[in-house]
């Protein structure tokens, strides 16, 4: 990340609200600390349905240059206090607790999980809807002090928009997730999860959408149908590489969500919302013939493009009607980013 998106971005969150409510956003100042850091929040071991140790887990994160990965193994909580004293030296590396929260209604597969908790949560089975069921997983994570996200919605065809709609103190879901089963992408009569995503902010429902390995399988790099790391990452803005801090920035939806995309520089205000991406050249060549292509789209209502823009920078300017903007950036081999809804006038 350039040193001008770190300015450009302090004050995101602040801008987003003022955007909102009409208020006039605070100037980011050359005092702030925040940074940008790369993490994985979904990732299975040996502890539950994994192929490797939480240490072949870690090292890979860490060698793979990413600043943080969360151990979600299923309705177990691995200690990571040792983890981070092998692989966190100078503070370039830090591994979060976690918990895949695995639940299920009437052979749905109901599946949450939980950020960074004080205790293992045991899930809840009981209740008499697929919400009722969701709901009861995500308070017992709020109880342990974790941070809920809700993984998957269309693994099984679990979880609809409408079941969405029921479940309140959560914020986060997936709206890409790596592994080969989880039909992210919708068909036979079911949206796609981004169509959910959009149904739900289209009905003043705030959810930020998060991307995601679900990694299982560390030993068959090579197999392009397994559950595979490196497929789906975040990059959130902090103070400071520590759990608490991640987290929390995750749960104020100060990050965007990439499957290879990386910004440049992203900046929202009460009149406009600006995103430029950092140009990736193919190979090892900087010539204009090795640069990847790129599409910027503003999407409001109703999933509906509201601006679309061919290249690396693009700005829309806010009309206040939206109802929300959120932006996606397409690279010209496939991969994505998300950036995270601007709410107006609610």
């Amino acid at each position: 990340m350039t040193r001008r998106l770190l300015l450009s971005s302090i004050l995101l969150g602040a801008a987003a609200f003022a955007v909102a409510t009409g208020a006039q956003a605070p100037a980011p100042t050359q005092s702030s600390t925040l940074r940008w850091f790369k993490g994985n929040t979904h990732t299975h071991t040996l502890n539950s349905d994994g192929d490797s140790t939480p240490d072949e887990v870690v090292r890979w994160y860490r060698d793979h240059r990413y600043h943080f990965v969360v151990l979600t193994d299923h309705n177990y909580l691995t200690s990571v206090d040792g983890l981070n004293a092998l692989h966190g030296a100078d503070d370039k590396f830090l591994v979060v607790k976690g918990e895949e929260v695995s639940s299920g209604f009437q052979a749905k597969p109901l599946h949450i999980n939980g950020l960074n908790p004080d205790r293992l949560v045991v899930p809840i089975r009981e209740g008499a809807s697929v919400a009722e069921v969701v709901q009861k997983n995500v308070d017992a994570i709020r109880m342990a002090n974790g941070v809920p996200h809700i993984n998957h919605p269309n693994f099984g065809w679990a979880i609809t928009a409408d079941d969405l709609a029921q479940v309140r103190n959560n914020k986060l879901f997936e709206i890409y997730n790596a592994h080969p089963m989880v039909n992210n992408v919708g068909g036979s009569g079911h949206p796609s999860l981004e169509q959910t995503w959009d149904a739900l902010l289209s009905r003043g429902i705030l959810l930020f959408g998060l991307a995601t390995d679900d990694a299982h399988e560390f030993k068959k790099l090579d197999d392009l149908s397994s559950s595979r790391p490196g497929m789906g990452w975040v990059m959130v803005r902090a103070e400071t590489l520590d759990a608490k801090a991640i987290v929390e920035a995750l749960d104020r939806g100060d990050f965007y969500a990439s499957t290879g995309v990386e910004l440049a520089d992203y900046q929202a205000s009460p009149a406009a919302i600006t995103v430029k991406v950092k140009q990736k050249f193919w190979g090892n060549g900087t010539e204009d013939s090795m640069k990847a292509g790129y599409r910027i789209q503003f999407i409001g209502t109703g999933g509906a493009v509201l601006q679309d823009v061919e290249g690396t920078d693009a700005t829309y300017t806010v009309k206040g009607s939206e109802g929300y903007v959120r932006a996606k950036i397409t690279q010209s081999d496939g991969k994505a980013a998300w950036t995270q809804p601007v709410m107006l006038g609610r």
